[in-house]
């Protein structure tokens, strides 16, 4: 089988990259596209990957229509020299539109249900849409729903084992506190008219935490000249060995947080956001994520888990509790993909109540 991968955002490289190497591994082709976002194209050296660089991230509107016909044509010359069996990617409305015209099927993942427009844009021109079972919104009968989360098609321990090494960079030892924050940009499209902290909260953050240990900043957007000296300088790739071993992750950013929580390290998340995103509730179910929509709550619920003794061992006692409960997303992902479309027949076939409950994707 040929499968072609369409990776548009930094999460998407960690998404598939299991996959990718086990599909490989099992004797099939993949060629990645890849969108210059961020620092995709950074993940995708850092692991060995070999992609095809489909241009630029724009942030304007005007340049996001001329963009979408460029990168659709140049993802159907990509495809048709590949000779593309299957498409795979996460909301892609080029792989979408690309596999469409081509006459061949489109997989999709999906994990952010405020992302109207853009699941609009591609879902009439894909085959299958895979969520997770607490995914809040119903996409019909071309949804299929497994009992995981995005974040653990790599960070399941059956492909993730934190190194130590990443503290020697930061000449921290395993006993010191520390606290990451984490502050987005706001400008994708599901991000619109949405905020997080303001300055002055961002400056007693950090205040407050430095009393407690050493204040790590990740950021999407300019930082302040005073923040600098708290940026995050390690190699995107070792974000989650960091994350592993923090004493507290707080920001904005909702993928971070899910990592956070599922890795079991005690996560805040700070969004108008909050109360739209079925992963987070049942994560905050769990008690391994804390999402708050009032900065001083956020900051109020911090201060309280820096003050707890022996925090992170009561968050990895309830990580284990939520990984027996779930299934290797990498797994099913890879296959789903393989028995295409019989996977998805079966699953249709032995899915009540819309897959919500009692589909064999469970453990």
């Amino acid at each position: 089988m040929r499968v072609l991968v369409d990776i548009g955002h930094p999460a998407h490289v960690h998404l598939f990259k299991n996959m990718i190497w086990s599909l490989e591994a099992d004797g099939h082709k993949v060629k990645i596209a890849a969108k210059d976002k961020d620092i995709v194209l950074s993940l995708l050296n850092a692991y060995g990957f070999k992609y095809e660089n489909l241009g630029k991230h724009h942030k304007k509107l005007l340049n996001k229509l001329s963009g979408l016909i460029a990168r659709d044509y140049k993802l159907y010359k990509v495809s048709r020299e590949f000779k593309s069996d299957i498409f795979i990617s996460h909301g892609s409305m080029y792989a979408a539109h690309v596999a469409k015209l081509l006459g061949k099927p489109h997989i999709s993942l999906e994990d952010t249900e405020h992302s109207t427009e853009q699941i609009r844009l591609y879902a009439p021109f894909t085959d299958a849409i895979l969520t997770s079972t607490c995914f809040k919104k119903d996409l019909g009968k071309k949804q299929v729903r497994y009992n995981g989360y995005h974040e653990l098609a790599y960070l399941h321990p059956n492909y993730f084992t934190p190194n130590r090494g990443v503290l020697d960079e930061l000449d921290l030892n395993k006993d010191d506190k520390f606290i990451i924050l984490r502050f987005v940009s706001w400008d994708a499209s599901h991000d619109i008219g949405h905020r997080g902290f303001d300055l002055e909260t961002k400056k007693n953050l950090i205040r407050e935490f430095e009393k407690y240990g050493m204040v790590f900043i990740t950021s999407e957007s300019t930082l302040q000249k005073e923040f600098e000296k708290h940026r995050l300088t390690i190699p995107p790739e070792k974000m989650h060995d960091l994350l592993y071993y923090a004493s507290l992750y707080i920001g904005e950013g909702a993928t971070m947080a899910t990592e956070a929580g599922v890795l079991g390290t005690p996560s805040i998340y700070l969004s108008s956001l909050v109360g739209t995103m079925g992963n987070f509730e049942e994560l905050e179910k769990y008690g391994l994520v804390y999402s708050f929509q009032d900065q001083d709550l956020a900051l109020d619920k911090a201060l309280q888990f820096l003050e707890e003794k022996k925090l992170k061992e009561k968050w990895q006692k309830k990580r284990v509790k939520m990984l027996n409960d779930k299934i290797d997303v990498t797994k099913f992902m890879t296959n789903f993909i393989e028995n295409y479309p019989e996977s998805f027949l079966e699953y249709k076939a032995n899915t009540p109540n819309k897959g919500k409950k009692g589909n064999y994707y469970h453990n």
